[in-house]
C-alpha cells in the first residue's frame, strides 16, 4: 500500500542514497520502508570517538508530521538515553522542531 507517509520515507531513502550525511548510514529494514536501521559513528575528539552506535527508527502512518520513535541499539553512556535505549527528550521539543515538509 502506497501511503503519503510511505511515499516521503521513498524519497527520504533516496535522498540519503544520493547525498549521504557524513557521519551517518540508514536504510529501511528488509521489507518494511517503516522500519529503518541506522548508523551514527561517533564524531572525532568527542568522548564517542571512534563508537559505533547503532539504532532502529519505527515511523508511523503520520511521518513526517510526528517524528519516528528512535531507539538505540548499541549500549552506550549519554546522558539523554536510557538503559534501555530510548531517547530521552523534553515532551513536544523534537515535536516542535520537526519540519515536515523540507
Amino acid at each position: 500500500m502506497s501511503t503519503p507517509a510511505r511515499k516521503r520515507l521513498m524519497r527520504d531513502f533516496r535522498r540519503l542514497q544520493q547525498d549521504p550525511p557524513a557521519g551517518i548510514s540508514g536504510a529501511p529494514q528488509d521489507n518494511n520502508i517503516m522500519l529503518w536501521n541506522a548508523v551514527i559513528f561517533g564524531p572525532d575528539d568527542t568522548p564517542w570517538d571512534g563508537g559505533t552506535f547503532k539504532l532502529t527508527l519505527q515511523f508511523t502512518e503520520d511521518y513526517p508530521n510526528k517524528p519516528p520513535t528512535v531507539r538505540f541499539v548499541s549500549r552506550m553512556f549519554h546522558p539523554n538515553i536510557y538503559a534501555d535505549g530510548r531517547w530521552k527528550y523534553l515532551s513536544g521539543h523534537l515535536t516542535e522542531s520537526v519540519e515536515p515538509y523540507i
